[in-house]
């Protein structure tokens, strides 16, 4: 959410950061922001006015009854009777009228990076750069639901008469793997200075608010019904809602951690689940990785969170790309986003497997997350990366070290978690 003197002070500004944005729909918000904000003020003064006019009369009966002169301090009394009437309805208007901007103000997208490439979806994302070799074989290379299966360690069939579409059981060796991977993944993150938490897997609706735009929460979150709850679509909703209403000292910035969750999404508008396929799915497990940070720092920790990322991805052997994100591909919340991209020899293009993103300071100042500073008190930048999403990645892996003869290779950095298997056998 942007700072409603911003807004006041640069109407024309964000309107053109909406249409950057392809959002012409949404560019009446400021207008109307700006009438109910100034609306807002002269209701909030008027209320002020009054409040202090009646402390007066308050501090003037008390003279009164002191001095003894009761009939005179009974007389003011009324008055204050009739102010406080008309306080009453200047604090209910200016309440919703509070309300009103607030609800705007949730609607209006963050100022984007001045180097977002601008486009209008994820069509137009801009590649950066590409690590490692993307190999094809000059033998077929199986459709991973058809790797799984000759390893007997996937059954959908199951999944799909128990949970429906979009469920999987994994088993055996692909099961190990699955969780090596994650382990694998937490130690990697750990080596890299983050704190390892386990965050609450449910939050309330005061958080989802803070952390996404409503598109977002209505396009993705499970709400628990008949309970203030929504099942996680990221352990990333729960770690930054855990410093809502909080002030951190300066000094103790950056807070960079690292979280494991299982996440579950609607993944509405995905064009259908795939039947035999683990990519687009409702339930998945995930490592994440979160900074809070001073203003001034976000950028370097927006490289750092990204090249984490492609920095695992080689140290299993997995060739990857990185693509900016352009303007239309954007959440409302995020300044910047960046997708790594995973080779994938079946298919013999990338597919996206981790999204860092820098938020700016826009779930702080939807969540009240503040800083104590040597020059006062202000909003911290909060950033999110994944290190990895298992089992969507899982197609990555698969496909990337497949053999001939069908048996799975294991890179050297797995192996203490599988038990020192160098390879998985059908």
């Amino acid at each position: 959410m942007l700072d409603i003197r911003f807004v006041r002070d640069n109407p024309e500004a964000v309107k053109e950061n909406m249409r950057k944005k392809f959002q012409d729909e949404k560019i009446h918000l400021v207008d109307e922001v700006l009438k109910l904000d100034e609306e807002y003020r002269k209701t909030l003064n008027a209320e002020q006015e009054i409040r202090a006019e009646r402390n007066t009369y308050s501090k003037k009966i008390g003279n009164l009854m002191a001095q003894g002169k009761k009939e005179e301090a009974e007389e003011l009394k009324k008055e204050i009777k009739f102010d406080e009437e008309k306080l009453g309805k200047l604090a209910e208007e200016s309440q919703r009228l509070f309300e009103e901007v607030n609800s705007r103000m949730m609607r209006i997208p963050n100022i984007i990076a001045d180097d977002v490439p601008i486009g209008k979806d994820d069509t137009e994302n801009v590649e950066l750069e590409r690590f490692g070799e993307p190999r094809v074989p000059d033998y077929e290379v199986p459709y991973h639901i058809d790797i799984m299966e000759s390893l007997n360690g996937v059954d959908l069939d199951a999944a799909r008469k128990v949970s429906g579409s979009g469920f999987y059981y994994l088993k055996g060796d692909v099961a190990r793997l699955h969780s090596a991977i994650l382990a694998y993944a937490r130690d990697f993150m750990i080596d890299r200075g983050f704190t390892y938490v386990i965050p609450p897997f449910m939050i309330r609706a005061n958080v989802v608010e803070g952390v996404m735009s409503f598109d977002e929460m209505d396009a993705m979150m499970y709400k628990i019904e008949g309970e203030d709850l929504y099942l996680i679509g990221t352990s990333e909703h729960s770690m930054i809602g855990s410093f809502i209403d909080t002030i951190t000292e300066e000094d103790k910035l950056p807070i960079t951690l690292t979280s494991y969750s299982p996440c579950f999404r609607k993944e509405r508008g995905a064009h259908g689940i795939e039947e035999r396929g683990v990519y687009r799915i409702h339930q998945f497990e995930k490592q994440e990785m979160i900074v809070v940070c001073k203003p001034e720092d976000s950028m370097k920790w927006y490289d750092v969170l990204w090249k984490n990322s492609v920095d695992f991805f080689r140290s299993i052997e997995i060739p990857v790309r990185t693509l900016e994100c352009c303007s239309g591909d954007l959440a409302d919340l995020k300044v910047k986003s960046l997708d790594v991209e995973a080779w994938s020899p079946r298919q013999e293009k990338y597919f996206e497997v981790c999204s860092c993103s820098n938020l700016g300071d826009a779930q702080a100042r939807r969540l009240k997350i503040r800083v104590d500073g040597e020059d006062g008190r202000y909003f911290a930048h909060t950033l999110n990366n994944t290190v990895v999403a298992p089992p969507r990645m899982l197609i990555a892996f698969l496909e990337n070290h497949i053999q001939e003869d069908g048996s799975v290779h294991i890179p050297e950095v797995l192996r203490p978690y599988m038990g020192d298997k160098e390879k998985l056998e059908p």
